[in-house]
């Protein structure tokens, strides 16, 4: 399922979203990159993915949040 174009939230609109299955409110028109930044995690230290769909790191400041998304955050697994 493709994101959707957001219109621009109402000043002062907030969403919930699920975090590693914990309940989050946001601003409404936050960017997963966005996410990424405020949890403090630098963008190569964690990869993500929203509604079980993997989101690549390129994609995630066009990748704009929705009520209800549910989101994952992970360490990626290197090695072999």
């Amino acid at each position: 399922m493709k994101p959707s174009l957001a219109t621009a939230p109402e000043p002062g609109a907030h969403i919930t979203i699920q975090l590693d299955g914990q309940a989050r409110q946001l601003p409404a028109g936050t960017a997963l990159a966005q996410l990424v930044e405020q949890l403090g995690h630098t963008p190569e230290a964690v990869s993500s993915a929203v509604n079980g769909d993997f989101v690549p790191r390129a994609q995630r400041a066009a990748r704009v949040l929705r009520e209800g998304d549910a989101v994952l955050l992970f360490q990626p697994i290197v090695g072999g």
